[in-house]
């Protein structure tokens, strides 16, 4: 199926199912309603719909996965996407936690040239502003190291933060406050039930894990 002849909704669905994907082999109804924001009866509807174009496997009560179909166009909008994301923040001077939504709006309208064009521009890119791989033009992923959730480090481990998995404004505006982005450098001092201590360069202080859990590390050797 042609993506031209998709909605934006369903676009979304296959770029959602796709970074769900990344961390679950099959992804759940709970889990992609939860992503979205809707009802697990809206996901049910739509997903049958992309079934019955190949674009989706969908088992009920067990998940759905992309087919190779439909894991071809979300790493197509994935990539509008995430070069959307950096050109706003390089080019435009849009800070991390506003460029989610602006990228949301144009990764459905752009062209393929107006997209290669962005990629030239930034001198093909594999990662966007918050650590996130981008797909090449062969729509293939760039080789990472094996990356650590920070609250998986044990103390006295420290590494660079790679990557932040979320894009909720408030969490990035906090995690930008106490200067934690991409490559900032950290030290676990303790880690305890509901919270890990942190040294910076600059500062010290307690991170609860529903934010530490966000943050992605590569540990020194």
């Amino acid at each position: 199926m042609a993506r031209h002849t998709l909605s934006e909704a369903q676009e979304d669905y296959l770029k959602h199912i796709l970074k769900l994907s990344e961390f679950n082999d099959q992804v759940s109804t709970q889990a992609l309603a939860r992503e979205l924001e809707v009802k697990p009866a809206s996901v049910t509807g739509m997903l049958k719909k992309l079934a019955e174009v190949n674009l989706v496997r969908y088992k009920p009560y067990k998940g759905v996965e992309l087919t190779e179909a439909g894991k071809k166009i979300a790493l197509e909008i994935l990539r509008h996407h995430r070069l959307l994301e950096l050109y706003l923040a390089d080019v435009l001077n849009y800070s991390w936690d506003e460029i989610h939504e602006e990228a949301e709006r144009l990764e459905h309208v752009i062209s393929e040239k107006f997209e290669a064009r962005i990629a030239e521009q930034l001198g093909h890119p594999t990662h966007d502003p918050h650590g996130d791989p981008i797909p090449n033009v062969d729509l293939q992923y760039p080789d990472d190291p094996n990356l650590i959730p920070l609250a998986m480090l044990k103390p006295e481990q420290s590494g660079s933060i790679k990557r932040v998995i979320t894009q909720d404004s408030d969490a990035l505006n906090l995690l930008s406050r106490l200067n934690l982005k991409i490559d900032a450098h950290l030290k676990v001092l303790t880690s305890e039930n509901e919270a890990v201590r942190v040294q910076t360069d600059e500062d010290r202080f307690l991170l609860p894990n529903s934010l530490a859990r966000h943050l992605l590390i590569l540990p020194d050797k």
